[in-house]
């Protein structure tokens, strides 16, 4: 229960090594399941399991196979990375030793090491989430959490980002909450899309779109007709042309005579499950 609402609820689901992807709109619950997964909340009903083991009742010992990236992390200001990286490396219970290799390590990893002695105030958004990578994974983690890695950032940041989040998964599992579709449609294994605290559905991106309950159609209209498969249909994109106006439309059947049927990507299964387009989905739960 999250403010008298039940922000989780039927939520069964086995993971293994890799990415798995969490989609969402607003209050589908995704950023309480993560707290949960972190031990942050404790679920009020039902168990979340380590290789058969109650992860609240592992305590400490779960913490130290788990990394942690929250959409907003706090940290000193005033702290240089390293001095940063250290200070959460003594909280994790780091022997010095071992920290300092291991964060020279993740600086180069995350492209930060020449950035070691500047101050946390003084970086960019995208360098920020990087040192926040590099604490995440500063106890070497089996399991590695993020939540919205890639908010904020611009689009070469975000592929950067998706490239060190498939390298850090060859030996662990990694599980991503997002928003950016494009995030977890090129780096995911496994993709959940989550509705009212619920799996809606989940699979690979390809059995997914084959298990698509719509069909993705293009369709040339005039700005008129444009209005009316606007009001009528799920419409996933809207490009105007010099010959008229190209709808992307999401329909059991095909909307009118001159529709031709489109192979459906992410976006437009993410538009068939919740009936909204992708881009300023926030969550609030």
């Amino acid at each position: 229960m999250f403010k008298g609402v039940t922000a989780v609820r039927d939520v069964s689901y086995t993971m293994n090594t890799g990415v798995y992807g969490l989609l969402g709109v607003n209050g589908a619950g995704k950023t309480t399941l993560l707290r949960m997964l972190c031990t942050l909340l404790k679920p009020t009903e039902g168990t979340i399991s380590f290789n058969g083991e109650d992860i609240f009742q592992m305590d400490g010992a779960y913490r130290r196979i788990l990394g942690y990236l929250p959409q907003e992390f706090g940290y000193y200001p005033d702290f240089t990375v390293s001095e940063y990286l250290m200070y959460i490396a003594t909280i994790k219970g780091l022997k010095a030793g071992a920290a300092k290799h291991r964060m020279k390590q993740l600086l180069q990893q995350v492209g930060m090491e020449q950035m070691a002695k500047k101050k946390m105030k003084t970086l960019s958004g995208g360098m920020k989430r990087r040192v926040g990578i590099a604490q995440a994974m500063l106890g070497d983690p089996r399991i590695l959490i993020l939540d919205e890695p890639t908010a904020g950032l611009d689009p070469n940041e975000r592929i950067r980002f998706r490239n060190l989040i498939s390298q850090l998964s060859e030996e662990r599992l990694v599980l991503l909450s997002t928003h950016i579709v494009s995030d977890v449609e090129y780096i995911a294994n496994e993709i959940l899309l989550m509705k009212e605290g619920s799996i809606e559905a989940s699979g690979t991106l390809e059995q997914l779109l084959k298990g698509m309950p719509e069909r993705v159609w293009s369709v040339q209209a005039s700005k008129k007709e444009a209005e009316l498969y606007r009001k009528k249909y799920k419409v996933s994109n809207i490009k105007t042309l010099p010959e008229g106006i190209n709808l992307r439309v999401l329909a059991t059947e095909p909307p009118c005579e001159n529709a031709v049927m489109e192979m459906p990507a992410l976006e437009d299964l993410f538009l068939a499950y919740f009936g909204e387009s992708v881009g300023e989905i926030d969550d609030s739960l």
